[in-house]
């Protein structure tokens, strides 16, 4: 699971990034809205953290950016303003939790947790031809067959059928692997793609190499 946190307390940015990886998460830090901005309408990230008060360009503004792009992201807002009016502010604007500072880890770690089940329990099943993905059993099958894969292979099919019928970077493939606590290289990446096209050529589902851009998972002799 990929997380963006935009924090501009630098020292805050590193604890919370820092505890999130041990959960195994991977998680990108922007310090500035601007930055954050820019990071969510070219990446993407399974939820956000996002706190207000940023530099540049304001927290509210993110948000009411990225709804209009049309992205169902969960975010969690993080604000030194625990008023009713910044609350229902927030939420308005298309936060999916709030949380006010200063906030114990333990709750923030539970939030991402209930959002990121939420998020999936909104679609289990990924279908891409006869590849189906299971998001609450994390398995895949071609047919009635379960699909043998390694775990750098399962990593990269994940993160390509979850964002299905978009095109998915080498820089997000390797931030995916990161969390198998290994260095990986984009020219790894190119690696892992040609050997899950191999286990994929009875299915239906096809990677399709955009030259500059990624990957893209789509069904075979798809329009």
């Amino acid at each position: 699971m990929r997380i963006l946190l935009v924090e501009d307390n630098q020292l805050l940015s590193e604890w919370l990034a820092k505890a999130l990886r041990q959960a195994r998460y991977v998680v990108d830090c922007m310090l500035d809205g601007v930055q954050a901005d820019s990071a969510l309408a070219a990446e993407t990230y399974d939820l956000v953290i996002l706190d207000l008060g940023l530099p540049r360009l304001g927290g509210q503004e993110i948000l009411r950016r990225l709804r209009a792009r049309g992205s169902d992201v969960p975010v969690i807002v993080l604000t030194a303003n625990n008023s009713l009016e910044g609350r229902v502010g927030s939420l308005d604007v298309g936060a999916d939790d709030y949380l006010a500072k200063p906030f114990e880890l333990v709750e923030l770690e539970a939030r991402v947790r209930a959002l990121l089940r939420r998020s999936e329990k909104k679609n289990p099943q990924i279908v891409c031809g006869n590849l189906v993905y299971d998001s609450n059993r994390k398995t895949f099958l071609v047919g009635d067959a379960h699909l043998d894969l390694t775990p750098r292979e399962h990593a990269v099919l994940e993160a390509l059928i979850t964002r299905l019928g978009k095109t998915v970077s080498k820089r997000a493939l390797v931030a995916t692997l990161c969390t198998l606590d290994a260095d990986i290289s984009q020219d790894a990446i190119e690696i892992y793609v040609h050997r899950l096209r191999k286990k994929l050529d009875s299915s239906d589902a096809h990677i399709v190499t955009l030259r500059g851009l990624g990957y893209l998972l789509k069904q075979r002799d798809a329009t």
